[in-house]
């Protein structure tokens, strides 16, 4: 029974007063860790560390600040299969999505490694002949970050990434559910010589940690990732203290799928991408609107292609989706199915708990689902998808549109014209065109409406954790 332990001013420490929560693999249903509660005086201690590695970091010049980070990015690509383990008993995906998804960590630490030697600001055209005018580019100031269960290692990698290259200190709060994912990707950072106070992790109770955190004055940016309902309970803290905040919240994506494309290919690409962590992702694909003319060619392609799939442990290589990760989630999907088909929804496959220890769920596939069924207006995520049919290109556009979310969106069509206007059309964030790619190491990833603001990746990345200062410079003397 190992123990999941805080690390605070470069030391990994247990609790000040003993605590410990559970850790379970979402496979077996047992508990496999356990976890340092921190108390109030742990969160103080960190935030004291906090405020002394910030002054220390953002001293280090940017390209001694990269090459640190790149450091640590060797560090994960010689560990990357044991964390992924470890992801994978925590969290329960695939091994396969575990490993893949600390290669998308470790890209985007590189990336943002190589970024930190860009914090560009820039020189003002003077308007007098003895005024200099430019713009510079400074680290906004200790961090606290919230990352969620379902992206153990890709979330926290952003987060830490952005800030350290920028020149912030951070003190990250994961899931209390996936903590020993993220404390392995700071023992990287410890182990190729971060400075104490730099990099900080705390777990514990959600509610009293961000609370705490944010109402402190050290802390001077929040970055989140979670759900839309605790986002903004974080937002008004951090309004409070006029702190600069970035939520990548909730999603509910629409899929387009235009009659000029294969439909047996089409739902073939749909259900591989929706089965992704048994759908437990904030840009998974959802609700599919599909043309008439391949409609039952495509639905019945995406049904066959549903039952198909092996569900079991993620540590078993023939398996293709795992577990969900929680009960919570498990309740979530049968109320979710039993109040689409109360309100008259046809159930094509799955709707159910696998009967097994774990949080297995199938599968689900639902047709016509109604406007004001709990599967449309909130987020499933879980493996659950809605198919309807459509004719007009306006009316899809609606229907695509008619949810308060707006992180990604996705369209299948071989017509670049279709291409263009639905990618116009729609409120999204992101959008992906006959992929569901919607993210790069060096692409900014963000919602609108109730998807958020702000940007994870890309320049916008690192610009997330810098403010803009403007100096204006009189010469003294004659020219």
């Amino acid at each position: 029974m190992r123990e999941s332990l805080l690390y605070i001013d470069g030391q990994w420490t247990g609790s000040s007063d003993g605590q410990t929560f559970d850790i379970v693999n979402p496979s077996t249903e047992e508990v496999i860790a356990k976890g340092a509660w921190a108390s109030k005086k742990d969160l103080d201690s960190a935030l004291a560390a906090a405020l002394k590695g910030f002054h220390a970091w953002r001293s280090v010049s940017p390209y001694d600040r990269s090459r640190l980070m790149r450091k640590a990015v060797a560090v994960l690509e010689s560990r990357r299969e044991d964390i992924a383990r470890i992801m994978t008993l925590e969290q329960g995906k695939t091994l396969a999505e575990a490993s893949g998804e600390m290669g998308v960590c470790i890209a985007n630490l590189e990336w943002m490694a190589e970024e930190a030697t860009r914090g560009y600001g820039r020189v003002l055209p003077e308007r007098t002949a003895n005024l200099r005018q430019h713009m510079i580019k400074q680290p906004i100031g200790p961090v606290a970050a919230f990352s969620p269960w379902n992206f153990p290692a890709q979330t926290p990698g952003r987060k830490i990434g952005g800030a350290l290259a920028a020149g912030c200190s951070i003190i990250l709060k994961p899931s209390e559910e996936t903590p020993m994912t993220a404390a392995e990707i700071v023992r990287a950072f410890h182990d190729a010589g971060l400075p104490p106070g730099v990099l900080n992790l705390v777990h514990g109770h959600p509610a009293e940690i961000s609370e705490h955190l944010i109402k402190s004055p050290i802390i001077r940016k929040i970055s989140f990732t979670g759900s839309t309902a605790v986002g903004k309970g974080l937002l008004h803290l951090a309004a409070d203290g006029v702190k600069r905040a970035t939520m990548e919240l909730g999603g509910h994506s629409p899929v387009v799928v235009f009659d000029d494309v294969d439909p047996v290919s089409a739902a073939k690409q749909a259900v591989a991408a929706k089965m992704r962590n048994a759908g437990q992702v904030c840009t998974s694909p959802t609700r599919f609107y599909v043309q008439d003319g391949i409609y039952k060619e495509f639905r019945d392609a995406f049904v066959e292609e549903a039952r198909a799939i092996r569900i079991g442990d993620g540590m078993d290589p023939s398996t293709q989706m795992g577990p969900l990760a929680n009960a919570r989630r498990v309740a979530a999907m049968q109320a979710m199915v039993e109040d689409a088909l109360d309100r008259h929804a046809k159930l094509l496959c799955g709707g159910k708990r696998i009967d097994r220890p774990g949080y297995y769920f199938e599968f689900t596939v639902l047709e016509d689902v109604p406007r004001n069924a709990k599967m449309k207006a909130e987020e499933p995520f879980g493996p659950m998808a809605s198919i309807e049919r459509f004719n007009d290109f306006e009316q899809v556009c609606r229907n695509a549109n008619d949810t308060p979310y707006g992180l990604a969106a996705y369209a299948l069509t071989d017509s670049a014209s279709r291409a263009a206007a639905i990618s116009e059309a729609f409120e999204a964030g992101v959008v992906a065109i006959n992929n569901y790619s919607v993210s790069t190491p060096a692409s900014p990833l963000g919602g609108v409406k109730d998807s958020g603001y702000g940007f994870e990746g890309g320049m916008e990345g690192l610009d997330a954790y810098l403010i803009s200062k403007s100096v204006m410079h009189k010469l003294a003397g004659p020219l």
